[in-house]
């Protein structure tokens, strides 16, 4: 039997004229601009030739692209061989810029898998990510003729190898703060618009879970923490607090800042440009005693293990399940992909 693993990502352009149709591509998604197919279609003509230069300029910042492919690749390659090379072959598909859904379906069915794990690298789940990725991969595969059958992770916000891996590099990162006085921990995720949560997105309540899971992992006593986040884009109110506003509050009040990303498991713009360049400077003008950003998990060995568990844990099942096999989605999340049950 040879399952088929697609660990899948946002994707990122791979070099400065990229940027526009990779813009593009992201605020044409209905699960982004939530606005009627042509009404969608020209603002993101827009905001993509608005934004490109912009862009290209962050993105020129670490080499003129982006480094989530490789860096999604790397984390393939060590899943791959956590699993083992007989019966599983680890595919790598990315929503807005190649390889592509259409990309990856097509290299499966040619593999002629017999089963499908669809694997986020989102931890937690929202619209917008695993559930606009999940959309595209049902259409790409039906066109690719892949009939075997799918099983998919949609979220792991507290997966043990997950929450080791955070905490493991977290640790050292308040040590090294802590030498330049009061440390404050925050936790930044990407942030999107508060109404999507309002409307039952269940994204806010995973990163709680996350950052929950994080803290008891560490242990230290009374720790100072918050939950905040970043990458907000257009005029309308997103989840707050925001990471930058957290960051000048926590200078003023005289700690040393540790920034965890709690949403992002490969390095790329928001990580290597708005946390390291735009945020250090911002915390560096407002005089913080510190400022150290902790990396992204990467494909540290825990994190690894854990997406290997969850390949295991769904793998001959059908639908949709969160890690552990049951709804973990509050009430209220009514956009939860498991409704009210494993199997969704």
């Amino acid at each position: 039997m040879k399952t088929a693993v697609i660990l899948y990502n946002l994707g990122g352009p791979d070099g400065p004229d990229a940027v526009k149709p990779f813009l593009f591509n992201l605020f044409n998604d209905p699960a982004i601009m939530r606005q009627p197919s042509p009404v969608r279609w020209l603002l993101a003509k827009l905001i993509s030739s608005r934004r490109a230069p912009v862009a290209r300029a962050i993105y020129a910042e670490i080499g003129g692209g982006s480094p989530i492919l490789p860096e999604t690749q790397k984390q393939a390659d060590a899943l791959q061989a956590r699993l083992g090379n007989d019966e599983y072959r680890v595919f790598v598909a990315m929503r807005y810029w190649h390889p592509f859904a259409e990309e990856c379906a097509s290299d499966v069915a040619s593999w002629g898998a017999d089963k499908v794990v669809l694997l986020p690298l989102y931890p937690q789940f929202s619209t917008t990510t695993t559930g606009s990725f999940l959309t595209v991969w049902k259409k790409a595969a039906a066109e690719a003729g892949i009939d075997a059958p799918t099983s998919s992770v949609c979220c792991y916000p507290d997966e043990s190898g997950f929450i080791e891996a955070v905490a493991g590099l977290t640790a050292p990162a308040i040590e090294k703060a802590i030498s330049s006085g009061p440390v404050r921990v925050l936790f930044s995720a990407h942030g999107i618009p508060k109404k999507f949560v309002s409307d039952g997105d269940p994204y806010q309540s995973h990163v709680e879970k996350t950052v929950s899971a994080i803290v008891r992992k560490l242990a230290i006593p009374d720790l100072d923490y918050l939950i905040c986040y970043q990458s907000r884009v257009g005029p309308v109110e997103w989840l707050k607090p925001y990471t930058d506003g957290a960051i000048i509050d926590a200078a003023k009040d005289g700690k040393a800042i540790v920034v965890v990303p709690v949403a992002f498991v490969s390095e790329h713009s928001e990580t290597l440009v708005e946390l390291d360049i735009e945020y250090g400077k911002l915390a560096a003008d407002h005089k913080a005693k510190a400022y150290v950003r902790v990396p992204t998990v990467s494909a540290q060995e825990a994190y690894i293990d854990g997406l290997a568990r969850l390949v295991h844990e769904v793998e001959g099942s059908s639908g949709i399940r969160p890690h552990g096999g049951t709804r973990i989605c509050v009430s209220e999340s009514i956009d939860c992909p498991c409704g009210n049950g494993p199997e969704g």
